[in-house]
């Protein structure tokens, strides 16, 4: 009778398990994702920068929103309008190759992170982590929080940090749908043609140096001066 019944508990648990893995936007479920939103006038002005967050298992959102605070199923700034799924095949999270991640701040030494065995491990360890972390726009933010599940996770044995993670998910994002790419982008182009028609070179000089500012900080503090964006 086990003979039998071990083949059918087998497909029921393979079903189970794709069906958890599948990727349900009306629901805001994205299975082992990076999730990211555009934020209110910051990427208006820069639409590259927005809001970030990482998924559980389940597709549960999870993202650093304030000051003692992970949010759970709640996504700070609206609906996900780009994501990246990751394989976990690219992770080293299994009890025989078990994630050491490093912290790219230099506050700590190299952890080997023995007692992580799933993904939702992880997660649960880096919110348990940042559930006492001070939120800063410019020094501890929602990309610290991705990007140190991130490192804990082993994704591509390690070594993320606020600016190679925000290209990721620039550079090879997926649209949720063309009205997320409209939502995205909308305001930008909104906000460039009334500066234009209003400001002209002033408009676009603010806006460089805004950018510059903006860009430069994190630059500088993620590769010159390590203790300075808090991962």
């Amino acid at each position: 009778m086990d003979s039998n019944a071990d083949p059918e508990d087998h497909m029921m648990i393979e079903r189970s398990v794709s069906q958890t893995m599948q990727i349900d936007p009306r629901r805001a479920r994205f299975p082992c994702c990076i999730v990211w939103t555009p934020l209110p006038v910051i990427s208006w002005l820069i639409p590259f920068i927005g809001h970030i967050g990482i998924c559980r298992e389940d597709g549960v959102i999870l993202d650093f929103a304030g000051p003692n605070f992970v949010c759970v199923d709640n996504f700070a700034f609206g609906a996900v309008t780009r994501y990246i799924q990751i394989s976990k095949e690219k992770c080293c999270i299994s009890p025989h190759h078990p994630a050491s991640y490093r912290r790219e701040n230099g506050r700590g030494q190299d952890e080997t992170e023995t007692d992580i065995l799933t993904w939702d491990d992880a997660l649960r360890k880096s919110t348990q982590e940042f559930q006492h972390r001070s939120y800063n726009l410019f020094t501890c933010n929602c990309h610290s929080f991705v990007a140190n599940n991130l490192n804990r996770l082993g994704f591509y044995d390690g070594g993320w940090n606020v600016v190679n993670l925000a290209a990721l998910i620039f550079l090879k994002g997926r649209w949720v749908s063309t009205t997320s790419m409209i939502k995205s982008f909308l305001p930008f182009a909104i906000v460039s043609a009334l500066g234009l028609f209003f400001g002209g070179l002033t408009f676009l000089t603010f806006l460089a140096f805004f950018t510059f500012l903006l860009v430069g900080w994190f630059l500088l503090g993620t590769y010159c001066f390590k203790n300075l964006i808090h991962l």
